[in-house]
């Protein structure tokens, strides 16, 4: 999952892509370079970050999505229900939402009217407040117990189980040691019987490694250890990675193809 980030304060590339040329063009960079689906999004969920309006978010994506539905799967990546109704109208095949749909109540209604796979997060707030609720008694054990309880919800709504993909959260609401228990024991989070996207990508933690905060990694410096993870999550045959380095994602990946050995 290649990310395109239409925004311009985003943790890793902000602006980078914020005009609709730009962004169209990483995106056709992504898609050349091996991902499967392009995820777009046009809100930044960095900690800190406030929220754009309605109109602009959708401003930010649909032109967007429109372009790059016609080269290859693309992902709406956001937390209102009107905006990813307009992106799957636009083209999107798939609604990625980092809040799970507690953002938004009318989220899971939508997603079960469409029959589109559905990304639900763990999450336990927006960026403004995230962090002061990054509080566990066993993180691992939380984070399963309250995605199982949005598996619950999104049912209710009616969307069907099959199209329920659960994703862990790293870096929401989560420490640096939050993060690496949960990759640790992710056969845990596989067991709630979804399948799993898991997105570390140049995340502060993995700037952090064989470091002091004073001297953390940017997140442009970041893609190595991001690799890195991705190799560990393809050996617990998660659905998906969300990654900013596609290239270097799908070189790790064909060395993990490598290490399994012929089929």
């Amino acid at each position: 999952m290649g990310v395109v980030n239409v925004t311009p304060d985003s943790f890793s590339d902000g602006g980078a892509w914020f005009t609709p040329e730009a962004a169209v063009a990483h995106g056709r960079d992504l898609v050349e370079q091996g991902a499967d689906l392009v995820d777009v999004g046009g809100e930044s969920t960095r900690p800190g970050a406030e929220r754009p309006s309605t109109q602009e978010e959708l401003r930010r994506v649909l032109p967007v999505v429109a372009a790059l539905s016609e080269l290859a799967p693309v992902s709406v990546d956001t937390m209102r229900a009107s905006v990813a109704a307009a992106a799957l109208d636009a083209g999107a095949s798939v609604v990625n939402d980092v809040s799970g749909g507690l953002a938004d109540p009318e989220m899971g209604p939508l997603v079960a009217e469409r029959g589109v796979p559905f990304v639900a997060m763990h999450w336990r707030g927006h960026s403004t407040l995230m962090q002061s609720r990054a509080q566990y008694d066993d993180v691992v054990a939380d984070v399963c117990a309250e995605l199982g309880a949005r598996v619950e919800a999104l049912v209710a709504d009616g969307v069907a189980v099959d199209d329920i993909v659960l994703d862990p959260g790293l870096g929401f609401a989560k420490l640096a040691h939050h993060n690496w228990e949960l990759l640790r024991r992710l056969d845990e989070v596989s067991a709630l019987g979804h399948r799993l996207v898991v997105g570390s990508s140049r995340k502060k933690f993995l700037g952090l490694v064989g470091r002091t905060p004073e001297t953390e990694r940017a997140p442009l410096e970041r893609d190595v250890a991001t690799a890195a993870t991705t190799l560990y999550v393809a050996q617990h045959d998660v659905w998906a990675v969300r990654v900013h380095d596609v290239r270097g994602t799908v070189d790790a990946l064909d060395v993990a193809d490598a290490l399994r050995g012929p089929a």
